[in-house]
């Protein structure tokens, strides 16, 4: 490292950085430069400790893994030594290649929509005498639908923690997830629970295959540690064992806001207590204005900052009649900035460095309409996980999940549902099947998801999508131009996704590893143009120059069914997470009345948390 960085490091992030033995917790708090800190550490460790060793550096977002391998890019070669990604894409490196120990054969087919999977509960309900006795029992249809949602929600919880459900003592949630592992067995599928729980497996039943991995990864890195459950801890202490200790985690408990994904903040304390690592603490916040990071000490009092920006930046409160009105508000001060900007934001106010969050879309739908209104640009995502505008192209997607995957009977089905056509399983060959398939619907768009996917299987050993493309362009090349048009950017897409996976796969560029990489949204690019409208849960890990966090009433934020210590607790870390999103400008606005979706009219109280802002 050398001594020019240095001098751009304070002391703490100077230790963090230069860390090399030993475990190492950091409390990092919001701007402490933590992402800055863990990347130059992997620098360090690449540059200046010799040996023959790769570094395992797990991220929360593949926004955030892209972003570290952008600043580590000027390594070259050396940077291939650090896999750097989420925890979920790592265990879909380590199933794809040593899988077959669980009973994974090649890359895992995800099921990652959430209506395959209840589909696939449905139809295993349905093959149990016991589970479909105990379903048909229930004579309400919607409370039947509860039941499915609380089984899928049981099956979720005992896959993510596989330690404390080792054993499932309730004999009907043992049926439940007995029975819907089978189903997704049989169509060779896999959920993202699964991704976790059996790399988990792999390395507690196979331990010469845990030394492999240990003696490959020399040191471990992980960030947002204060959102781990007990599945990616689980997963890390299998892969760590009883020797490797090079272990560092990074996070903050103020920020720990996925307790609905049954992740929590503990596992930071039983990392620091089973490993006994050394602890850091970052209490530098050189992202927000002295006014955003006194707003945020009013949410949290234990939140104290020893060092922060000179710039005071401001905080301000939007009271409007109804959403409508506080909707008005937000669009007629986002156009003043963007005319007139502000002495604290350097090089004008920019759009795309304009967030407006809601603890939840409920709380957005009217700014939504008013910027639709307006011609105001804004996105809703943060990654482009594109949904398909055309039919064809959505067609194609799930003939490539049954190609990649032949025997997914269930996408099989929903093809043929799509296509008002039977089923065809005549033939052991998909494509033969497809071809039936395709001549009993007689519609053009059929016959070219078949040419399409016969280019794409033309050479299974070298796998290509482009002239699978070039098939669906020159379909769409026949047709007028309103329906060519969305076919073309669907297209567009799909080849930015392929190329993306070619260009960052480490593995086999085979179609299954291709639409897991989909799956986990590593094939997706982020968009960034225009104003952010988003949840509080999906602005975490971002900033803005300008922050709106809208509907900040009581019952809305914080939520009125967070009524435990707990859940208002945690609602309180949103509400910070939230605040600290801002660089220099932080807006806090709610509507004095708003229309319940049932259509009542209902006054509403500002949040408490706007105590610390209102006069």
């Amino acid at each position: 490292m050398t001594d020019g960085f240095k001098a751009r490091l304070s002391p703490e992030q100077l230790r963090v950085a230069t860390h090399v033995d030993g475990p190492l917790l950091v409390v990092a708090g919001p701007g402490s430069g933590k992402t800055r800190v863990l990347t130059e550490r992997i620098r360090h460790l690449l540059t200046s400790v010799p040996g023959h060793f790769r570094i395992l550096a797990l991220t929360f977002t593949n926004k955030a893994a892209d972003e570290m391998k952008e600043r580590l890019a000027d390594l070259g070669q050396e940077r291939e030594r650090a896999f750097i990604g989420t925890m979920h894409g790592f265990c879909l490196e380590v199933l794809t290649e040593r899988g077959k120990h669980v009973g994974v054969d090649g890359a895992p087919n995800i099921f990652e929509q959430s209506k395959d999977r209840r589909e696939v509960l449905e139809k295993a309900i349905a093959e149990d005498r016991f589970l479909s006795d105990e379903l048909e029992s229930i004579e309400d249809p919607k409370e039947r639908r509860r039941r499915v949602d609380k089984w899928l929600s049981s099956i979720s919880y005992a896959k993510s923690h596989p330690i404390t459900c080792a054993v499932i003592e309730d004999e009907e949630v043992r049926r439940v997830v007995d029975a819907y592992d089978a189903g997704m067995r049989a169509s060779n599928a896999y959920d993202f629970d699964d991704l976790l729980l059996l790399t988990y497996r792999l390395l507690v039943e196979n331990p010469k295959l845990g030394d492999i991995y240990r003696r490959l990864y020399k040191f471990v890195c992980i960030d947002e540690a204060q959102d781990m459950n007990e599945a990616q801890y689980a997963v890390i202490c299998a892969l760590c064992g009883e020797t490797q200790r090079n272990v560092m985690m990074v996070g903050d408990p103020r920020q720990s806001i996925y307790g609905f994904n049954k992740s929590g903040p503990e596992y930071m304390d039983r990392f620091a207590t089973e490993f006994g690592a050394k602890r850091v603490e970052l209490t530098a916040n050189y992202r927000s204005s002295r006014s955003v990071v006194e707003f945020a000490q009013t949410l949290d009092s234990s939140y104290m900052v020893h060092q922060q920006l000179p710039l005071l930046g401001s905080v301000a409160v939007l009271r409007g009649e109804d959403e409508k009105h506080e909707a008005q508000l937000i669009a007629d001060e986002l156009e003043r900035l963007f005319a007139e900007g502000h002495e604290d934001v350097e090089g004008g106010v920019q759009p795309s460095k304009c967030a407006v969050l809601g603890r939840t879309r409920y709380a957005l739908l009217a700014i939504e309409e008013e910027f639709k209104a307006r011609g105001l640009d804004f996105y809703k995502r943060l990654s482009a996980n594109h949904e398909n505008e055309s039919e064809v192209a959505e067609d194609f997607l799930v003939a490539l999940r049954i190609l990649a995957n032949p025997k997914d009977r269930l996408h099989l089905a929903t093809l043929a549902k799509r296509w008002r056509v039977p089923e065809s399983t005549a033939s052991a060959d998909f494509l033969s099947n497809l071809g039936a398939m395709a001549s009993t619907s007689q519609e053009p768009r059929c016959a070219a998801v078949r040419d399409a996917i016969a280019a794409a299987a033309k050479n299974p050993d070298r796998m290509n999508l482009m002239p699978a493309l070039a098939a669906l362009k020159a379909y769409a090349d026949m047709l007028p131009e309103t329906d060519k048009l969305p076919i073309y950017e669907d297209v567009a897409v799909m080849t930015q996704e392929w190329d993306q996976f070619l260009r960052t796969a480490t593995g086999a560029k085979s179609l299954a590893a291709f639409l897991s990489s989909k799956a986990l949204g590593a094939t997706q690019k982020s968009v960034r143009d225009g104003v952010a409208l988003l949840t509080v849960h999906s602005s975490k890990g971002l900033e803005f120059d300008v922050v709106f966090m809208a509907g900040m009433a009581d019952g809305v934020f914080p939520d009125y069914r967070a009524t435990s210590a707990k859940e208002r607790a945690e609602e309180a870390r949103n509400a910070f997470v939230a605040a600290t999103r801002s660089r220099r400008l932080l807006y806090l606005t709610y509507p004095v009345t708003r229309v319940m979706p049932w259509g009542d009219v209902r006054r509403q109280r500002p949040s408490p948390f706007l105590a610390g802002a209102l006069p």
